[in-house]
């Protein structure tokens, strides 16, 4: 009764290799063994029918798509695909009627499977609710965002979330071996091995992701034998069943994947988990991190002026008055940005990048700021003290206003000790500097004025 053709159609030359390998049991599913192993929850679910609505969260090529469409042929339903980036709410409604009228004639139950589903607006994803709560539908959503971000709280609560996980090394090598030797949905009747070196290099370069570790081999394949007759396979071009063997090597691969696109998602998570891992680096005073993961972002295509501000941050919260020279340096780089543009000012960001990281860190400053503006919401009338306010009229002097002021200008120390807090505040310390780098300097000041404060009979 659905619109779409079966994910899993006879395969033809005509499609991506990728699409021919799709698994066709879970014992040919690659990865996931967290997951689908032995005694793991979501195996034994599918192997005992027993699968409700479900989100699968996890980055491209890792078997999402597949793992959903198993899970309706393993336990007898029919599959409904639908993406929420090309389709709307219509279509689901037509999918819910249709998925009843086969509920009601033929006892047969429906999953609906929702690819990309964090496209689809809060309202949007509430459409589903009625639906799933009916049981005319288990809803299989995937997505490659955090589902606590991009996911309703009513549709989290009726659909158990699993995580997949990038397809390790050996995975995605058995998954290439296999594509090469399959004969019927594979590469087998070319006649193609593979280096183990260019193998690496194919891995390496796939990040998990098996889509793309088989779209690079065919690739690599279709270069490697494009001399044969209108590179068909043997028994196409009317030759004996298999061409005779020939190797990919390591510039076939590189040759295939030119240039490998960098992991990152300027708005989704990704974002936030890279800023995050920059900014921990230089806190965590270790420039090689700090300028890889500033590499990373810049490569993936990050607003140079983001991240500019988030090392202007860095700055001030973690390096403080440990080291001023960072603030200017972070600012200055924010400056050589904008006036040489990129990728020259890039460079700039990378020389403040490495300051911070390398700089001796103090959060007081942090810490002070956050503690004065606590002290400031509970206690948000209180007046200032007389002696330090101005008085510009005969009337304030009168009242008192500036009275007893000392001009710490007016002794060679430049410091007159007098109290400059409300007395509901009286003796607060806000501020503590560190014992590292300038703020060492800071606190030898800060005593030496607590001392004279002492003397005067000035609590502290």
């Amino acid at each position: 009764m659905s619109r779409e053709p079966s994910l899993f159609t006879p395969p033809s030359a005509a499609q991506p290799l990728a699409a021919r390998m799709r698994p066709r049991t879970l014992e040919e599913f690659a990865g996931q063994e967290h997951l689908l192993g032995p005694g793991k929850a979501l195996g034994d679910l599918i192997r005992r029918g027993d699968v409700g609505s479900i989100i699968f969260w996890g980055p491209p090529g890792v078997g999402k798509t597949t793992l959903a469409f198993l899970i309706a042929s393993y336990t007898d339903r029919e599959f409904v695909p639908f993406s929420a980036a090309t389709e709307g709410v219509p279509r689901v409604r037509e999918i819910i009627k249709e998925a009843q009228e086969r509920l009601t004639f033929n006892g047969r139950r429906t999953i609906l499977f929702c690819d990309e589903i964090h496209r689809f607006s809060r309202a949007q994803q509430d459409a589903f609710l009625p639906h799933v709560e009916r049981g005319t539908i288990a809803l299989i959503g995937a997505t490659t965002e955090n589902p606590s971000f991009e996911i309703t709280g009513a549709l989290l609560s009726r659909c158990r979330v699993f995580v997949l996980e990038p397809l390790s090394a050996e995975a995605l090598a058995n998954l290439v071996r296999r594509a090469l030797t399959d004969t019927e949905r594979g590469l087998g009747a070319h006649g193609l091995e593979i280096d183990d070196e260019a193998l690496d290099l194919l891995v390496r370069e796939s990040d998990g992701d098996a889509r793309r570790a088989l779209s690079g081999l065919e690739a690599a394949a279709e270069g490697k034998t494009a001399g044969r007759p209108d590179g068909r396979t043997a028994s196409e071009a009317g030759a004996p069943a298999v061409w005779p063997s020939c190797r990919l090597a390591v510039s076939d691969i590189a040759d295939a994947l030119q240039r490998r696109l960098a992991k990152y998602d300027k708005s989704g998570e990704e974002h936030f988990n890279l800023i995050s891992a920059l900014h921990k680096a230089m806190r965590g005073s270790d420039p090689d991190g700090s300028l890889y993961w500033l590499a990373r972002m810049i490569d993936g295509g990050e607003d140079p002026f983001y991240i500019a501000r988030r090392v202007v941050r860095a700055a001030s919260e973690d390096v403080g008055l440990a080291d001023p020279r960072a603030l200017d340096i972070a600012l200055a780089a924010k400056d050589a940005l904008h006036f040489l543009g990129q990728p020259e000012g890039e460079l700039a960001l990378a020389e403040a990048v490495v300051y911070i990281a390398t700089a001796p860190k103090s959060n007081r400053v942090y810490e002070a700021w956050g503690a004065a503006l606590k002290a400031a919401r509970e206690h948000p009338a209180e007046g200032v003290p007389l002696h330090i306010r101005n008085a510009p009229t005969g009337l304030m002097k009168e009242l008192g206003y500036g009275e007893g002021y000392q001009y710490a200008h007016a002794v060679p120390e430049g410091y007159l000790p007098q109290e400059y807090l409300p007395d509901v505040l009286r003796g607060a310390r806000f501020y503590q500097p560190g014992a590292f780098g300038f703020e060492k300097d800071v606190a030898k000041r800060m005593e030496w004025w607590a001392q004279l404060k002492a003397k005067a009979g000035i609590v502290i």
